[in-house]
């Protein structure tokens, strides 16, 4: 028998309602910290406050496919055609500085051009573009806005933690568990932080070689899904550098990630999986992993990148002055759940505030060559 794919209803979310004062908290910290780090971040530029560090900004080609199921062909896309995009790859962590500082956590940031509608951003709905902000883990250690208020804190300070050896990252565990001793031993944050283990041993691997996932739910037109970017087995089979190792290098990332490119094309799938089942597939909790078992997940487009050259300082220039928020995107795949809520304003404001302190213009660029020129 088919699988019967959840119908989404505004009622899936959860309604907090401590979400605006705890937000606004959130946006408060956010803000300072990156104002801070222009003097603390070691780069004498603001940083963002997470995937501050950049690898690369890369030319892409999303091809989205003819003929899919009609469960998959919703939203952008029921229509198949051929998009220009331009992709971020980085580190997941806020803080810049040598690979081997910064943990295997890597995101892929996808803005895909010449998408008709508006977007759900109230302050640029007609830009045409269409971002994904996606991690290399296919669960979160945060699941609402309180829990973020004081695990964001931990994580822009958790330099300072694990400079202390053992006792140092005892106490940053302990803090972790327990919300700073804010939490009453019933509602420790014990799926959170075993998620953060799970994200944190993550082994280092090429860019390439990574699938990264959108944090939580998001709509796919009629249905709740979750989005995957992943590897075309046959691409990743002709990646040459497949060991990473942090520690060999001051830079190790974004070396390979030039020479692959230099050499050959690469093409990921972008992939849909669809809720079946709102208790073992839920849209509050990220910490739970949606199991394929229940719904596979099914190639809807292909994101093809040429061979490119993106060495040289000014790609990483071009890179720091863009902006990619999973709320860039139509209604039809609006971002689900309370944590994914806020990182509607939390981006905003978050990259209002760098480009400010970078002096940088905020404009959303129309197509990948008024931001690379044009294909060498």
């Amino acid at each position: 028998m088919p699988a019967q794919f959840v119908r989404y209803t505004p009622d899936v979310e959860d309604d907090d309602p401590h979400f605006d004062q705890n937000l606004r908290t959130v946006i408060e910290k956010t803000e300072s910290y990156i104002a801070e780090s222009v003097e603390a971040g070691g780069t004498g530029r603001a940083l963002r406050d997470a995937h501050a560090k950049g690898y690369g900004l890369v030319r892409g080609e999303v091809e989205i496919l003819d003929g899919l199921p009609p469960e998959y062909a919703q939203g952008i896309y029921a229509t198949p055609g051929t998009h220009d995009a331009l992709i971020r790859f980085s580190n997941g962590s806020p803080h810049a500085g040598a690979d081997a500082r910064l943990g295997a956590a890597t995101g892929l940031a996808l803005k895909i051009f010449g998408i008709p509608g508006p977007t759900l951003l109230e302050d640029e709905p007609d830009t045409g573009t269409f971002d994904y902000a996606n991690i290399n883990g296919p669960v979160f250690f945060c699941n609402t806005v309180e829990h973020y208020l004081f695990i964001q804190e931990l994580f822009l300070n958790a330099p300072s933690y694990f400079a202390q050896g053992r006792p140092g990252a005892r106490r940053f565990f302990t803090d972790f568990v327990t919300g700073k001793g804010t939490l009453d031993q019933n509602d420790w944050a014990w799926d959170e932080f075993l998620a953060f283990l799970r994200l944190s041993k993550t082994p280092p691997a090429n860019l390439l070689l990574s699938s990264y996932w959108t944090m939580g739910a998001v709509r796919h037109g009629k249905y709740i899904a979750k989005v995957r970017i992943t590897p075309d087995p046959s691409a990743a089979a002709a990646v040459v550098r497949r060991n990473i190792d942090p520690a060999s290098a001051q830079e190790v990332f974004r070396p390979a990630l030039q020479a692959e490119l230099l050499e050959r094309p690469y093409t990921f799938d972008i992939q849909v999986q669809l809720c079946t089942d709102l208790e073992r597939m839920p849209v509050e909790d990220t910490t739970v992993e949606w199991p394929e078992q229940l719904s596979p997940s099914t190639t809807v487009a292909k994101l093809r990148l040429p061979r490119q050259d993106i060495s040289g300082p000014e790609n990483l220039e071009k890179m720091d002055a863009l902006s990619f928020t999973p709320w860039r995107v139509t209604a039809e795949h609006a971002p689900l759940g309370n944590i994914m809520r806020a990182r509607k304003e939390v981006y905003r404001r978050s990259s209002i505030e760098r480009h400010k302190l970078n002096q940088q213009p905020r404009t959303e660029p129309r197509s990948a060559d008024e931001v690379l020129g044009p294909p060498r």
